[in-house]
């Protein structure tokens, strides 16, 4: 069996006859699936790929439905597997006509490392013709725009890379047709536009390779306000002297021609102060080492989102890992907080603009506005090896305009929701510290010495913070500004739960507020849900018995809880006395919505259990 998402969604079987599938909303499924490699596809996100904002209140069932019918058409060759809240599906000996496009362009581009230009042409050649036609042409718009762009880049990089094979392999007369279809199709992409001149030049046009550089020269200025890049100046200059010949006769080359050098381009460096003290994560840390620095070659852009709980370390691990990959992105390192002090997020137009100035745009402003920005940008990270990290992102209409095209180009992402922009494969979900983790942070804050003398109440702040990250700085920032301070003066403060959160707070940083940001993404349902959830304390919960609680049919509430799941404010747990699993709140979030006058947080389910004990025994 076939299955093919470059061009329009289509499955063959083992005799390559069309099987035909059931719908747009069914092939919008199927493609989802496949994009995403194996990996469990929420009902969440099938539902934003096929309704976007505003699906039916019949949503799961219909999501069943289109799975059922693929089941049906695709017969054993392939296993649709329902998970918990998503699906996944997984091809056995199936083909995707992805997979092979990309094991064809990456072992292209290592046939030109080690010099076989001829391997490398046949391989990228193979590659670039699994596409067919527009891609993803018979799916929803919400999938289309989602993905589209980015199987568009990997195409046109891989045309690039043959075309450079081409050129170094003499074939310039045959190239002159395609290569001037491309450029009319993208007038600022530059690098096509030099290696057309480069083509031009050596079938002796050298005025017409000119006049492509006179009209790329004007398109810039009018529809982006900048001048030609190092690339396109350089065969310019080239063409003027007469040494754009030929390439040698002699042995090929031993690794990939480039045309000109971005060595005049600014280098930026953004990213704000590493954290001195940086302690644990040492598996995520690996992790997003794995998904950012690895060889991009054919793999297209490189992205990382790490999700998590307010306060649990998304920021630091971010900074802390791209300070660590400098070397890897000698092109530079863009940084922006997308979202402001007072919490309101900022506008790609802002981010882009700055952006742009450190890449030496200084025309750059955002009233050009956001297509012109995205263009600008695009145009200037093309080819760069370039290290991007979008902390505190919103959502995925705020990231989509500041992510760079191609492999060579990396993203980190921060945010508390999962954003499309990342696969289940690129995402890192923070959990809260272990108590040594927790410990570890402590001691590097307060100083060994000091946690060392007084470990039981080292213990019980460590007990306080519940392995929120934050609330541990908090707390050792706190001890560290005051050394005449023993430890068990803070210990017992924070015992008291009607006022830990007050104690939890110094200067800027204050765990109440950074909690409290998640709620403003919340719906006016949702909180008020989350505030009817405290009695649950910290303890595991069914859904069946929070849709009691609530007075809402179960999937209304399940609805709400899994509102609560994506904004991070409530965890999803492996149980809870139902097959569906449970939840659970962290403690720091019941404490701030339990409201004045809690004074304590029942660890257990309080007043309410002997209403529902069958919903509550597990």
């Amino acid at each position: 069996m076939e299955l093919r998402v470059l061009g329009p969604v289509e499955v063959l079987d083992d005799q390559g006859l069309h099987i035909e599938l059931p719908g747009v909303k069914a092939q919008t499924v199927l493609a989802s699936l496949l994009l995403a490699n194996g990996q469990t596809v929420s009902d969440t996100h099938l539902s934003d790929m096929l309704w976007a904002w505003d699906p039916p209140t019949t949503m799961t069932a219909q999501i069943y439905t289109y799975v059922s019918r693929l089941r049906k058409r695709l017969g054993p060759d392939v296993e649709l597997i329902r998970r918990p809240r998503g699906y996944q599906l997984i091809t056995h000996d199936a083909k995707l006509d992805l997979t092979t496009f990309e094991r064809l362009a990456r072992r292209g581009r290592d046939a030109l490392t080690r010099g076989n230009l001829a391997q490398a042409a046949d391989d990228l050649r193979a590659g670039v013709s699994r596409y067919r036609g527009t891609v993803l042409g018979n799916v929803t718009e919400f999938l289309a725009d989602a993905e589209r762009p980015r199987l568009e880049e990997l195409r046109l990089a891989a045309q690039e890379d043959l075309v450079e094979v081409e050129l170094a392999l003499g074939r310039h007369q045959r190239l002159v047709p395609e290569l001037t279809a491309l450029a009319t199709e993208h007038p600022t992409r530059e690098r096509l536009r030099a290696q057309l001149m480069t083509a031009l030049y050596r079938c002796d046009r050298q005025s017409d390779a000119l006049a492509v550089f006179h009209a790329g020269r004007r398109i810039l200025a009018e529809e982006l306000g900048i001048d030609p890049g190092a690339t396109l100046t350089g065969v310019h200059q080239a063409v003027l002297e007469g040494t754009l010949g030929l390439p040698d006769a002699g042995p090929a080359p031993s690794g990939p021609v480039r045309l000109g050098s971005a060595a005049a381009r600014p280098v930026p460096a953004m990213l704000p102060p590493d954290v001195a003290d940086f302690t644990g994560r040492r598996a995520e840390l690996a992790q997003l080492e794995r998904l950012v620095a690895a060889d991009g070659a054919g793999a297209g852009p490189r992205r990382a989102l790490i999700t998590g709980m307010a306060g649990v370390g998304k920021s630091a691990l971010a900074v802390h890992r791209a300070h660590r990959l400098r070397d890897r992105f000698p092109d530079g390192q863009l940084y922006a907080d997308l979202t402001d002090q007072d919490g309101t997020s900022r506008s790609p137009e802002t981010v882009l603009t700055s952006f742009l100035h450190a890449l030496g745009v200084e025309s750059a402003t955002p009233d050009r506005g956001v297509l012109e920005l995205i263009r600008l940008y695009r145009t200037h990270c093309a080819g760069a090896r370039l290290l991007v990290v979008l902390d505190n992102a919103v959502s995925n209409a705020q990231i989509a305009p500041l992510l760079p095209n191609g492999p060579e180009s990396a993203v980190i992402v921060t945010s508390r929701r999962h954003l499309l922009a990342a696969s289940g494969r690129d995402t890192l979900a923070l959990p809260v510290f272990d108590d040594g983790e927790s410990m570890e942070l402590l001691a590097a804050l307060v100083g060994p010495e000091r946690v060392a003398a007084d470990l039981l109440s080292a213990r019980a702040i460590v007990a306080s913070c519940a392995g929120l990250p934050l609330a541990v700085r908090i707390a050792g920032v706190r001890l560290a500004a005051r050394p005449h301070w023993p430890l068990s003066r803070l210990a017992g403060r924070l015992a008291d739960q009607s006022t830990r959160l007050d104690e939890l707070s110094f200067g800027e940083l204050r765990v109440r507020e950074t909690i409290r940001r998640s709620l403003r993404e919340v719906s006016l349902r949702g909180r008020q849900v989350l505030t009817r959830l405290a009695p649950f304390g910290t303890g595991v919960f069914p859904a069946e018995a929070a849709a009691w609680e609530l007075g809402l049919p179960q999937a209304t509430a399940e609805q709400v809880l899994e509102e609560l799941v994506d904004i991070r404010l409530l965890e999803a747990a492996g149980a809870g006395g139902s097959e569906r699993g449970g939840y659970r709140l962290h403690e720091l979030v019941v404490l701030l919505v339990s409201g004045p006058g809690a004074g304590g947080v029942p660890s257990q389910r309080g007043a309410s259990r002997t209403r529902a004990p069958q919903l509550l025994a597990g």
